[in-house]
């Protein structure tokens, strides 16, 4: 295959889509509104899609890896979010060095775990 890929974009799900859309807001994301129950939500070149659609399986088994420059950088901006604060069901885990890298960890107001991390 001779194919370029211009981007990936996942889909997601929630249990609450109206609170899933705020918190990705309030992550920093910009909403494109796409019908009554799905929304692409970006951040400069990358995005993903969010459905207002709730799988307890598929929401449970979810992960979502996202390379950032400076995983500590990236940890401080998400503590002033007070996510914790705001959302009860949303956690986040501090840094964890691995033999590949660094990254922290976020689990939406759904329980999709997202991974934002740097390699070494």
């Amino acid at each position: 295959m001779n194919q370029k890929i211009k981007s990936i974009r996942p889909f997601i799900g929630a249990a609450n889509f109206a609170l899933s859309r705020q918190f990705y807001q309030d992550l920093g994301f910009e909403e494109v509104l796409l019908s009554k129950s799905l929304s692409y939500f970006k951040m400069g070149a990358f995005g993903f899609y969010l459905q207002d659609a709730y799988v307890r399986d598929w929401i449970d088994n979810s992960m979502i890896f996202v390379e950032v420059d400076d995983v500590a950088d990236f940890w401080n901006s998400l503590l002033a979010l007070n996510l914790t604060t705001k959302y009860e069901s949303v956690k986040i885990v501090p840094i964890r060095t691995n033999d590949w890298g660094r990254e922290c960890f976020v689990h939406d107001p759904s329980g999709i775990l997202w991974h934002f991390g740097e390699f070494n």
